[in-house]
């Protein structure tokens, strides 16, 4: 059941991310779409908040070191494969002990990688609108995705 979610500003990206961080589970795979600029980053300090890692402003892209871990109530496992060739596998890096384990994964830059990142997995394509408007289209796929992204809609539906 796909979806989208316009916002105007920053603060409501990292309010997004926050409902996304708060509804999380233990192996979500949170896959991230949209050109330079879009918002990838905002929205993963917004799911860090959510899921209560201290300094969620300290997250940065990952892009150099295609991994990054920070803890909270659950593990935020940030990837970034925007520097990996389009032939590369992932795995050979040891991902599979990270994506869809332990933990929330976020992956930035999914596309050339996607029949590697597992069945169950969260969607999120964002476009670029005018200033600092995004629209977030969410496209969940497997069980655990399709809860954390009801329950985003369900909690975005009662404050409109």
């Amino acid at each position: 059941m796909p979806f989208e979610v316009r916002v105007k500003n920053l603060e409501e990206t990292l309010a997004l991310g926050e409902l996304i961080g708060e509804a999380a589970e233990d192996g979500l795979v949170v896959l991230l779409r949209g050109d330079l600029g879009a918002g990838k980053t905002h929205l993963t300090k917004g799911i860090a908040k959510g899921l209560g890692v201290p300094r969620p402003e300290y997250v940065s892209s990952p892009t150099f070191t295609i991994h990054k871990c920070y803890e909270g109530r659950l593990p935020l496992n940030h990837l970034d494969f925007y520097r990996l060739d389009e032939g590369s596998d992932p795995h050979e890096l040891g991902l599979e002990e990270v994506l869809g384990r332990a933990g929330v994964s976020v992956v930035e830059w999914p596309d050339d990688f996607l029949q590697h990142l597992g069945e169950d997995r969260l969607l999120i394509t964002i476009e670029i609108m005018e200033g600092e408007g995004r629209v977030f289209l969410f496209d969940p796929q497997g069980e655990l995705s399709l809860k954390v992204a009801s329950h985003v809609g369900s909690a975005l539906s009662t404050r409109e």
